[in-house]
């Protein structure tokens, strides 16, 4: 019962991330106009190096140790032509939610990995957990401005829906708790799949949005990012 609550505890704490991040998007004026809008595109590299960091140092090193080197090819591949897919599906609904999936395709694995990691390594909770949520903040900041720029919801609504979101990480966590902790090869074949979409999204549709004419400080973003991602790992495997 303790181990449940405690998954229960950190998966949520991950995810309530999420609209902590679109909360201070709904938020965020800064003035004056031209700082604001760099800061904006900071933010969007924070994330992109955030999702790269979960890609290069998490879902596909994890997954590779119990795939071999074909089911890892057609795992990663699967999953940019998936969520081409699904980028490809979004644009000709005039629905572009490029920032949102990639949360989505980051969170779920990681969080079905945080439940797992409850029976081989509980010590570890923490800190992944901690991972997990530095990597959702800025990207929940990111989605809400791209779903609030392209759809007609309130900024509550929007707000609230993100909420509804981090309550799948207790869900996913007690999958990966009950079920994927002893089908590892399956978990590992999703953190693969996620990984190969993630890294779609992010050249794709995120990247691009970094640049900004005559200002090169927002890139750094992305070196941001990712180095929250390689001080978590490091403090992981300490």
């Amino acid at each position: 019962m303790n181990t449940v609550l405690t998954i229960i505890a950190w998966t949520l704490l991950a995810g309530i991330a999420m609209p902590i991040g679109a909360a201070l998007a709904a938020v965020e004026r800064i003035r004056p106009h031209w700082l604001e809008k760099e800061f904006r595109h900071f933010v969007t590299a924070i994330g992109g190096g955030a999702l790269l960091s979960a890609v290069g140092l998490v879902l596909v090193p994890e997954g590779t140790r119990h795939l071999s080197i074909l089911a890892t090819t057609g795992c990663f591949l699967l999953g940019g032509g998936v969520f081409l897919g699904i980028d490809v599906a979004l644009a000709a609904a005039k629905r572009p939610a490029a920032q949102a999936a990639a949360m989505l395709a980051d969170f779920i694995p990681e969080a079905l990995a945080l439940g797992a990691v409850a029976v081989s390594s509980p010590n570890l909770m923490p800190l992944l957990a901690t991972m997990i949520c530095l990597q959702n903040l800025p990207e929940g900041f990111n989605a809400y401005r791209e779903l609030a720029a392209t759809s007609s919801r309130r900024p509550l609504k929007i707000i609230l829906l993100f909420g509804v979101l981090a309550l799948l990480g207790p869900v996913l966590g007690m999958a990966g708790y009950f079920w994927l902790a002893t089908h590892e090869t399956l978990l590992a074949g999703i953190m693969v799949f996620s990984g190969g979409g993630i890294l779609y999204l992010v050249f794709q549709d995120i990247a691009p949005q970094v640049k900004l004419a005559r200002h090169w400080a927002p890139p750094l973003g992305a070196v941001l990012g990712f180095l929250l991602g390689v001080v978590a790992q490091m403090l992981t495997n300490a």
